[in-house]
């Protein structure tokens, strides 16, 4: 028996390429009241967050639901990308042919930003994921990539997605005169022991299983150890399941989540 059906799922809602079961947390629409109200102001936003607390499927579900006629997304990544190759990604994602020189690719988003927001009413919403990789050289050029009319107006919404560190480097003196510009700024802390049984119950629902198959216990070890970390929840409550299966438990005991947080601190 396959260990979905053991436990009435339809699916495992756990996994990260299955169907994707957004629940709402207090973070969550947090988050999406940020994103919005930097949408409307433009200008520079700043999204931060430990590794599997949700950020870029927050990012991800607010940028599904911008209008497409009013908003132009562009993501990018600063992860494997050389100041040369942002640049050049950049101005191709905007509609440009990139060129080879640094100032004429510049030069091309300027051009691209201004004919959305001009000729076209479109506001571009640039999703710099990973942004922790930032480097100084970057950050003092975005600066200045989104200079329009001397400073007077922002035609573009420019959101930095990363790990907390990315504030650390924020707050260094060189880096002052960007940070003012920052016009959002959120640092998502994980969610609450209450949510996180929501959240299980929640996915295990939407996986079309209406029964207990997470004993109170195990729910509370799972919690424990995730630290209010969605990723974390997810990757216990996979491994859950399979040890369930494996030993042909009924349900979920505080055991199973025992050795299955075990497995995954080793892991």
């Amino acid at each position: 028996m396959d260990y979905t059906a053991r436990y009435g799922l339809e699916f495992n809602p756990f996994v990260k390429n299955s169907k994707e079961i957004l629940v709402d947390t207090k973070e969550s629409k947090e988050v999406s009241f940020r994103l919005d109200y930097l949408a409307k102001t433009k200008g520079f936003g700043l999204l931060t967050g430990a590794p599997g607390r949700g950020k870029t499927t927050a990012i991800r579900n607010w940028a599904a639901s911008l209008n497409p006629s009013l908003y132009n997304v562009v993501y990018s990544s600063l992860s494997t990308l050389t100041v040369q190759d942002f640049y050049r990604n950049l101005a191709q994602e905007l509609g440009a042919q990139p060129a080879f020189r640094k100032p004429d690719n510049f030069r091309l988003i300027q051009n691209e930003i201004t004919r959305l927001a001009l000729e076209k009413r479109k506001t571009p919403v640039i999703i710099i994921d990973e942004a922790n990789y930032i480097s100084n050289a970057v950050l003092n050029d975005l600066k200045m990539l989104f200079n329009f009319e001397m400073d007077s107006r922002d035609r573009a919404v420019v959101l930095l997605a990363g790990l907390p560190l990315l504030n650390a480097t924020l707050r260094l003196t060189i880096h002052e005169p960007f940070r003012q510009r920052i016009v959002m700024n959120y640092n998502m802390e994980g969610i609450s022991k209450e949510e996180g049984r929501t959240y299980i119950s929640k996915k295990l629902a939407g996986a079309g299983c209406h029964h207990t198959v997470f004993e109170d216990a195990a729910v509370e070890a799972i919690l424990n150890a995730a630290d209010g970390t969605p990723r974390i929840i997810n990757k216990l409550c996979n491994a859950c399941l399979l040890i369930g299966d494996s030993s042909n438990a009924a349900t979920i005991h505080a055991d199973i989540a025992m050795q299955a947080v075990n497995d995954c601190e080793l892991g």
